[in-house]
């Protein structure tokens, strides 16, 4: 079996296109080691490898290089691709992919926080009998989905009844793609088609901006072709609103005349309630240096691990074992609250003190406590120097 790689891509003179892979014939992902692709034409460069035998196939993640002599790789931004050979009746894959620049906006919407918080899943697709001849597999990324929104493809054809709305065939979502098997065997090339977005409840489609894509023939018969066609074509962008503050800003009448750790908890709740998206917070770490009114500048950080006393909340760390310690100071807890303005050199004299005398009533306990010693033995690298 042969795998037959097709990449759209454009490039200038003294540029070649390279995969990596997690097989033999692409180096088994060592870039050093990668398989490079020849130039076909203006529009693809190509390259084929050949497979070992059946027992041997496997999923086959791969991913493209742009390499140009004394330049630093080019990494294409598609880390998902897959090819699996295995379980194909066919004697050889075409595998047509378009290069996906890491500039590109939509690929934010991949990445952790868009995916894990930001972005809500609500797609679902029609289920489909998948037909057990195909000859092709289309895939596309689309990642700005509304509720009520399919992903459909549409296009020249019998298959497609020549551009008829009314006969859509939706894709499901497979990962970060969303993918449909179609059987072109019977059809006339080259087809053109594109993709659109089809909404439940209206009954109304879209179709993707732009030219349409055309598939030509693969020059192997009775192969199997699989279209990696990028992202969907259509005008729209994310909106969130998001709150940039330090700390200290988060007042509350549980503090001691700075925000503290504890009232992110009261931030959290309001930005959920209120729609906000993001949360940004200045630096946390420790900047005191010179015990004055110079160490409040946040970006100042003595200790890249040191959490910064002052956000530290008293009430906390004295527990009800030292509670009256603390409801003896409320007379200059409300005095520090009063202040217009955070009193940085009150509040650090006045938490620091607090903290030592707790510190020393403590001492002969948590000395002999053997989840301190093992803490000490996983931060001494920096608990040292800092101390």
């Amino acid at each position: 079996m042969k795998i037959h790689f097709y990449l759209r891509y454009h490039t200038h003179f003294g540029q070649t296109i390279f995969i990596t892979g997690n097989t033999g014939a692409l180096g088994n992902d060592n870039r050093a080691e990668a398989f490079a692709l020849s130039y076909l034409d203006n529009e693809f460069w190509y390259g084929s490898i050949e497979m070992p035998d059946k027992k041997a196939l496997k999923e086959i993640n791969y991913r493209y290089i742009l390499r140009e002599e004394g330049e630093v790789d080019i990494l294409d931004a598609d880390a998902d691709r897959v090819v699996d050979p295995t379980g194909k009746v066919t004697k050889d894959i075409g595998v047509i992919d378009t290069w996906n620049t890491e500039g590109n906006f939509e690929n934010v919407f991949y990445t952790l926080p868009f995916q894990k918080h930001l972005l809500k899943e609500h797609y679902k697709a029609p289920k489909l009998k998948e037909p057990k001849l195909y000859t092709h597999e289309f895939k596309v990324k689309a990642p700005l989905l509304n509720a009520n929104e399919w992903v459909c493809i549409t296009g020249s054809g019998k298959i497609f009844d020549n551009w008829d709305v009314k006969k859509l065939l939706p894709l499901k979502a497979t990962g970060n793609w969303y993918s449909i098997k179609i059987n072109l065997s019977k059809e006339d090339f080259p087809i053109r088609y594109k993709y659109g977005i089809y909404n439940t409840r209206t009954k109304t489609f879209i179709f993707e901006s732009g030219n349409d894509r055309v598939l030509h023939q693969h020059p192997v018969k009775k192969s199997t072709t699989i279209l990696h066609d990028g992202f969907i074509h259509l005008h729209r962008t994310w909106r969130g609103s998001g709150i940039a503050i330090p700390i200290f800003s988060l007042r509350s009448t549980k503090g001691f005349g700075t925000g503290e750790f504890n009232d992110i908890n009261l931030l959290v709740d309001w930005a959920m309630n209120t729609g906000i998206k993001m949360l940004q917070f200045l630096p946390i770490n420790d900047t005191t240096a010179t015990h004055t009114a110079k160490d409040s500048y946040p970006y100042s950080a003595i200790s890249a691990f040191a959490l910064h006393p002052l956000y530290i909340n008293l009430d906390s760390v004295a527990g009800g074992k030292h509670a009256s310690l603390i409801k003896a100071l409320n007379k200059k807890k409300k005095s520090l609250e009063l202040q217009p303005h955070l009193d940085y050199e009150g509040v650090m004299k006045f938490k620091l003190s607090i903290l030592k005398e707790i510190f020393h009533a403590e001492k002969e306990f948590f000395l002999t406590d053997i989840n301190y010693f093992n803490y000490f033995d996983l931060n001494r690298e920096w608990l040292v120097p800092y101390a």
